[in-house]
């Protein structure tokens, strides 16, 4: 039973951090090199992520430069970002792509919040998920006959427990991420 707890708690653990990663990439009012961190370019015919591409530094808050490793990577790079949804066109000086972000607008932000609540809510519906098949696991085990039914009745309880520490963390990185929007 306190494998099928460990292993649940393992998994929301990743749940939580995959949240947070893909709250990093949301756009606040600094460019951030972590912004391009989902962005692959067709590189040799291979969907490559650009980090594996290029280097990129913040001169600036609200610029990006992107130093490609080979510069026939260039054009497909510059491709990757024009048709990302960062909102971006990148400047080609044949040495570096220089991406420089507009200032968020009322109507940006609010747009950007929405994207946030929706990968919330993404974070919980796999918390929720995960711990949907270890409760499966549990009365498993409780109907098998492996487990009494106050101890499945006991390990549900940490379960759930669990599961809204969890949620919990994946609300506050929201209630965060919001006011970090919102900020001017």
């Amino acid at each position: 039973m306190n494998e099928v707890l460990n292993e649940a708690d393992e998994k929301m653990d990743k749940s939580v951090e995959a949240t947070r990663e893909e709250f990093a990439a949301i756009r606040a009012g600094r460019a951030h090199p972590s912004m391009f961190s989902k962005i692959t370019a067709d590189y040799y015919g291979t969907p490559t992520p650009l980090q594996q591409l290029a280097s990129f530094t913040a001169p600036e808050a609200r610029v990006i430069l992107i130093s490609p490793y080979d510069q026939g990577a260039m054009a497909a790079i510059e491709k990757a970002i024009r048709d990302s949804d960062l909102g971006v066109n990148p400047a080609n000086d044949g040495k570096v792509l220089r991406c420089v972000f507009p200032e968020l607008t009322e109507e940006r932000r609010k747009e950007y919040i929405k994207v946030a609540k929706a990968k919330a809510e993404d974070g919980r519906i796999s918390v929720r998920n995960v711990r949907r098949t270890a409760k499966q696991a549990l009365e498993k085990l409780g109907s098998d006959g492996e487990a009494g039914k106050d101890d499945v009745t006991g390990a549900e309880k940490r379960l759930d427990a669990s599961t809204k520490k969890h949620t919990d963390a994946i609300d506050d990185m929201l209630k965060n991420k919001e006011a970090e929007l919102l900020e001017v």
